[in-house]
């Protein structure tokens, strides 16, 4: 390994440690301890009694969500899902098959966080301190699998790249994300997941990214799907 790819990877090790994810006792010292916790295992990076901390702070966020609130269940779910990926990592190489599940995870609880912050149900600092926690772990994964696997990069489709030149709302890059994790949707589906938004204007935004390419529609009346548009 290269002094410099070392050096990110003590960078990011420590990076870790000051928002305190980072095992206590971890070694710290110079650019070659760095990439060992820096790269090698996952567990060497995260320390398992602080996600389970975060984890019973969601589970007592959601405790004051309504009873009968699927989306109290649904991010306690994701939250057990995240801890349990961390846990099978301590037993194996994360490569990259591990880190991925749990941003996927990550990225679908920060939705339902935005969701549940439009409900008021729960004042938005509380939600907030659970969410930025989330958001940390997130940030340093990333960093760590751009670091552990710098030649795997994802193909842009053609409504990414004409993302980039296109200005559209917070809402319709929502719409765009969602379809990007699932692949196609209806209507129905993001009204679902975006249940403060009305179906009048989800058809909107539909229609809007339609004309701009970024989508494409398929099917018809009762079947009619949408999905991004690849070239």
């Amino acid at each position: 390994m290269s002094p410099r790819v070392g050096k990110q990877a003590f960078a990011v090790g420590e990076n870790v440690r000051n928002r305190g994810f980072l095992r206590s006792g971890a070694p710290a010292k110079g650019w070659k301890s760095g990439a060992i916790f820096g790269i090698v295992l996952l567990s060497l990076i995260m320390d398992k009694n602080s996600l389970i901390q975060l984890t019973s702070n969601l589970y007592r966020l959601t405790l004051l969500f309504p009873k009968k609130e699927p989306l109290r269940f649904k991010m306690r779910e994701l939250a057990d899902e995240i801890l349990a990926n961390f846990i099978k990592s301590e037993r194996s190489n994360p490569s990259t098959k591990i880190i991925p599940e749990i941003l996927k995870d990550i990225e679908v609880l920060d939705s339902f966080f935005e969701i549940s912050r439009a409900q008021n149900w729960v004042s938005p600092q509380d939600i907030l301190k659970v969410e930025q926690q989330y958001n940390i772990l997130k940030e340093e994964l990333e960093k760590l699998l751009e670091l552990r696997f710098p030649k795997i990069k994802k193909t842009e489709t053609g409504a990414q790249k004409k993302e980039k030149g296109i200005k559209i709302s917070t809402r319709q890059q929502k719409i765009l994300e969602i379809l990007r994790q699932r692949g196609k949707a209806q209507v129905k589906d993001l009204k679902e997941i975006l249940p403060e938004m009305s179906k009048r204007t989800l058809r909107r935004d539909f229609e809007k990214l339609l004309n701009q390419g970024l989508i494409e529609r398929i099917g018809d009346k009762q079947d009619t799907f949408y999905k991004l548009r690849q070239n």
